[in-house]
């Protein structure tokens, strides 16, 4: 950047104002004329301090103009496009723009390799939302018609079947009670017939035992009594011998009545006891199958009316529509929702669109290649060009908007105008720096940003970055 102050002759690109040249004429006139009166031996008269001081002042010049170096840039800059945060890494698949195109915003200049991939989670996020909706509607509209008919048809199943099973275990215990009480009645029956005949048994013996008895003790009598009529000589010895085998008979018919009724009685109670046995098991065999069948007819009946519990709930669930269901199926649709504006927004960041209309100035990143760190592509709105100029620290106060600028550049056709838009905030170094070795390159300035009317907009279109001088008319 330079001033009208400190501009140097030497300088081609910044042409020398002219009242640092009526300056430059009216001192080397001055020197000549006083190397002329030295030369001539002429008396000067002293001059008037003050008279020259006023002199010195009506011949300073007002400077009129700030010059400066700058650049040509589009309006907002360029800018370089590059991939989405976390599609870096990704490669470009496919590049739809070459350089000088001019696109629009919104437009896609390319398309990356994970597009395929994130399609594909994008219709399954839209499928997730189509079920979502479904399950939602069917909570909503409640169970069909025919569902709750057939749950009613199986409560009335479920019903006729404990009936039916309760029915049948209830004749099956009164036929194991009839049985019961049918087979202890013979058993009982046999008991008696059994007591009854030993009984009977037993007084025939003993009436045999007392028979026997008294045929025995008239036999020993006749014996005694034809022993003493044989050792009388009264009678023969064969019909003593006659009379003591009777009492031998009835001796030995009397111990085989007794032997028969001790035999009678053992077997009579043998008979007994086994019938008791009998009357016994058969009282706890029937007692132990009328319980179980009780208990069987006891779980039938809390196993249907259960199991009819629960067809009705069924039948009761499937009927209502809770507003808890429906807060759910609710819940899960917002959430599919959700899901697939997520997977929309990554498919989206999968194609590279321009965030405003302009012109591709470079491509860094061509199909196949991996996102460089410059970007995809660079971008400029050429249809509003800009010249910053960096105007030294010291002159950035005489700068205001609106101010008229005249640009210069030997690669320009001619001359190109435009005004002060925007002065910078910050003290910045130096960047466009003049060829001049002499010059200053570490200076201090502030840009200056000035838009080009339309037609020098359309002479620089395509002149970004190009080194200009600027004319800043005060």
């Amino acid at each position: 950047m330079v001033s009208d102050a400190t501009v140097k002759d030497s300088l081609l690109l910044k042409p020398i104002p002219r009242q640092f040249v009526i300056l430059g004429i009216a001192g080397s006139i001055g020197i000549m004329g006083i190397t002329a009166a030295r030369v001539f031996n002429l008396e000067l008269p002293q001059p008037d301090t003050a008279k020259e001081s006023q002199v010195s002042e009506a011949i300073v010049p007002q400077v009129k103009t700030v010059t400066a170096l700058g650049r040509l840039e589009p309006a907002g800059e360029v800018i370089k496009l590059s991939a989405p945060a976390q599609s870096q890494g990704s490669r470009v698949e496919k590049l739809l723009v070459k350089e000088g195109d001019s696109i629009k915003a919104g437009q896609v200049i390319a398309i990356l390799d994970n597009r395929d991939r994130l399609q594909a989670a994008s219709e399954k996020a839209k499928e997730a939302v189509e079920v979502a909706q479904a399950n939602l509607a069917k909570v909503q509209a409640g169970a069909k018609l025919g569902e709750i008919e057939a749950q009613k048809a199986e409560i009335a199943r479920t019903q006729a079947q404990l009936l039916g099973d309760e029915r049948a275990q209830r004749e099956t215990l009164a036929r194991l009670e009839a049985q019961w009480q049918g087979e202890k009645a013979v058993q009982q029956a046999t008991l008696a017939r059994l007591e009854a005949q030993s009984e009977g048994d037993k007084r025939a013996q003993q009436a045999t035992i007392k028979r026997l008895e008294a045929e025995l003790n008239n036999a020993r009598s006749e014996y005694r009594r034809y022993e003493q009529l044989y050792k009388e000589g009264a009678i023969a010895q064969s019909l003593f011998e006659s009379k003591r085998l009777n009492v031998d008979t009835f001796t030995q018919q009397l111990s085989e009545a007794k032997a028969i009724l001790t035999r009678t009685d053992a077997t009579g109670a043998k008979q007994i006891g086994e019938a008791k046995a009998n009357l016994e098991r058969i009282t706890v065999t029937g007692s132990k199958q009328i319980n179980e069948a009780k208990a069987v007819l006891a779980r039938i009946q809390s196993t249907g009316s259960q199991q009819i519990n629960s067809a009705q709930a069924t039948l009761n669930k499937i009927a209502e529509v809770r507003p808890v269901d429906v807060a759910a199926a609710k819940a899960e649709l917002r959430q599919a929702v959700a899901a697939e504006k997520e997977a929309l927004t990554n498919l989206e960041q999968a194609y590279v669109k321009s965030p405003q209309d302009g012109v591709i100035f470079k491509i860094h990143t061509r199909s196949g290649e991996t996102v460089s760190n410059d970007g995809i592509v660079e971008i400029g709105q050429v249809s509003q060009m800009m010249a910053v100029a960096e105007v030294y620290q010291s002159d950035v106060s005489k700068i205001q908007l609106g101010q008229k600028v005249r640009i210069s550049s030997s690669s320009l056709p001619s001359e190109i105008h435009g005004k002060v838009d925007r002065i910078g905030w910050q003290i910045e170094r130096q960047n466009v720096i003049n060829s001049d070795p002499s010059e200053n390159i570490d200076s201090r300035v502030v840009e200056v940003h000035i838009r080009l009317d339309e037609e020098s907009s359309q002479t620089t279109a395509k002149f970004t970055n190009l080194q200009v001088k600027t004319t800043i008319e005060l």
